[in-house]
Parts: C-alpha cells; structure tokens; sequence
C-alpha cells in the first residue's frame, strides 16, 4: 500500500490538513488517516488531487489545431471548421492520439467527448482515458429530422455500441437542430445524460428572439432555405429547453450569453422535471472565438451544478483543465481555489455519470491521483 503525504490534500470537496492518502496497488482508495508519525511515507509538496474531468471535449477536431485565427465570432468560426473537415485520416488519427496523450499527461482521467464521426474509435480502444461518448446530430430542416436522426444511430452509435463504450446522441446546438430532430433525440435520451452548446454568443438569443442575427451568414454558407422559421421571441434556452423533458441529465455547454432569468428558468424546468442540470464552463474556447466570458458569479449565486471543459484544440491552445482554471482565477479570483477544485474533479465526475469510481478520494474509487503546487500553475500525474 503506498501512503501518500503533501502539503493539503483536496479530497474533491474540501482540502485536508495532516492527512495522509492510502491508496492500494491498484490505485483504488483504501482510506485518508491522520499524519500519526506513520511510516514509509511518500511526501510531497503541494496539493494532492482527484484525477481532473473533462466535461466537454471534440478530440475528433484535434487537426485543426492553430488552423482558425482568433476572435473571429461563432459563425465565422463554425464556417472555417466546416471548410477544414475533410483532411488526411492519417493526420486526423495521428493528432487524435497527440491530443489524448496531452490530457492524460495534464491529469485528465475522464472526457465528455462530442463525435459526429468514428475517428476516435481506433484511440479509444486502448483504455487510457474514460469516455462518454456524446454522439452529435444536427439538421434544421424540419422534414430531414428523420433521415439526420437515422444516419447517427446507424453510422455512429452502432458502431460505438458495439465496442461496448458509453453513448448518448445528443444534439449540436438550439440553431442547428429542428423541434423535429430535438423530439427524436429526446424520445432515444429517456433517462440518459445529454449535452447542448447552449448560448454561446449573443448572436444566438438575436436568431430566437427576431430572427434576424449573423446566423443568417451560416445558412446561406450551407445554402439552407430557412424561410419557414418563425422566432420565439425569447432567448434560445427557454425556447429548447421544454422540448428536453425526458432525459435524466442536461449538460449546458458554454452558457456565455446566458442571463440570470435564463439560469432560473433552466433550474425551475430541470426541477419540474426531475432532471440534473450541469452548466459547463469552457472559458479558452469562449475567449479564442468570442472574446468573451460567461457570467460565473451568476451561477455561483444560485448554486449552480458547474463542471468544466476544453473544448476542441480547434478553439484552444491545449487540452487542458488546469489551464480552465487558471483562466477562470485571472477574471474572477474572488472563486476559493476549493470550489474551483470540484468543478474539476467532483462535479465533473457527476456530470459525466462516473462519481461511483472517479472525483474524489472515497473508499473504493480509483479516481487516480495528481499532484497540483499551491498556487495552481502546475499539474503532475502521480498515478
């Protein structure tokens, strides 16, 4: 048994003072005791921590790395990934294992991981990282619901399924997905955990609330005749939002546009319906497209679930949680590094259906172990 020692220990909800971590041979929890002059210690300085959750990851857009400038917006953005897609599979594969190593070497022991393809399969396979796989689907065109719905679960779900790995198909965003095609996807969600982009530039609550928005660049990009839409005239979360009754668990990704009666209307829906919302928060990709942030501290007051993302390293510089916190301790250090702690680790595993093995120190779980220094600028992998 290997008995572990550092300056704190943050066992996913608290830090703990002259404790030492017990951890058996496999990695599994056996227990925290006190510092009681124990012997064989294995002594470190800084702070021990649950393996770190990636809530919302594309590993399949990895090649695209430095591929988009900056601060373009999201439509402009959207428009260039759709215009690099097709790209060398060996490329494609080759960068798919470079990013997953960098997560793994970054701490990351779980990923909430959006594919609208296979590519990822061959990686997956080799077990070095947790997934659940979130299998995205998109059609605004109400009489392709069908056809787009069908095409997922036959080229990809099946295939995903079939090597036995955690599946859900959800959808793309509120402007890319009809109330026919979220209807298919709510029916096939029934008690499943889901995730949305949700909110992710202000130009999106424009589409529902007139219509009228940069959106309409998007559509004529894809030579859609959208002509037949009719605005809410609401902000897009209360627009979807109801149509998502079934599923157990919501993952709100991004969340930059939200405003506080948006957040108290997702909350009052969720409880109504008897359903967990997560409000991922992946602050590089939101200030790589849109030179903006989410309205934390909103969340914060009316005790949010938050989990934490990446994004794709089409829209960040590196795959990396550590980095998610550090961007979120520049624009609001007043957050305690505790609870920025378990949204890393704790929530993260709940939002992703895995706290049984993984996000914090408890007996019985394997949620492998990395060492952070005090300050939060560095990570190692301790197991």
């Amino acid at each position: 048994m290997r008995k572990l020692k550092a300056t704190k220990i943050f066992d996913g909800r608290k830090f703990l003072y002259d404790k030492i971590l017990c951890i058996d041979e496999t990695a599994t929890v056996v227990d925290i005791i006190a510092d009681n002059n124990e012997r064989d210690l294995e002594i470190f300085q800084g702070i021990l921590a649950p393996g770190l959750i990636n809530c919302h990851c594309h590993l399949e857009l990895s090649h695209l790395k430095s591929a988009i400038k900056e601060k373009t917006g999201l439509v402009d953005f959207l428009i260039e990934v759709m215009q690099l897609r097709a790209f060398d599979k060996q490329q494609i594969l080759q960068s798919i294992e470079r990013a997953e190593r960098e997560m793994y070497s970054n701490g990351i022991v779980a990923v909430g991981d959006i594919c609208n393809t296979t590519d990822t399969l061959l990686q997956k396979r080799k077990g070095n990282i947790l997934y659940r796989n979130f299998l995205e689907t998109m059609g605004f065109l109400p009489n392709a619901a069908e056809s787009r719905f069908e095409y997922t679960l036959q080229n990809v779900c099946k295939v995903f399924s079939a090597e036995n790995l955690t599946t859900s198909i959800v959808p793309h965003a509120p402007y890319s997905v009809s109330k026919d095609l979220l209807g298919l996807i709510n029916e096939h969600s029934k008690g499943k955990i889901i995730t949305i982009h949700n909110q992710e530039t202000e130009q999106e609550n424009k589409f529902f609330q007139a219509g009228e928005s940069e959106f309409q660049k998007l559509y004529q990009f894809l030579k859609t005749d959208i002509s037949f839409y009719q605005p809410s005239g609401k902000n897009s979360l209360p627009t979807y939002l109801p149509n998502l009754d079934l599923p157990a668990k919501i993952l709100l990704v991004h969340n930059t546009a939200t405003s506080e009666d948006d957040i108290l209307f997702a909350e009052k829906v969720a409880k109504t319906n008897g359903q967990e919302i997560f409000w991922v928060l992946c602050p590089n990709a939101n200030l790589y497209i849109e030179n903006s942030l989410p309205q934390i501290n909103l969340l914060r007051k009316h005790h949010c679930k938050i989990a934490l993302g990446t994004d794709s390293l089409a829209s960040n510089h590196q795959l990396s949680i550590l980095s998610e916190v550090q961007t979120i301790q520049k624009y609001f250090p007043e957050i305690p590094q505790d609870e920025l702690l378990q949204w890393a680790t704790l929530n993260g595993s709940e939002a992703l259906g895995f706290s049984d093995s993984l996000g914090s120190f408890e007996k019985g779980k394997k949620p492998g172990t990395v060492l952070l220094d005090e300050n939060l600028k560095t990570i190692k992998r301790i197991e």
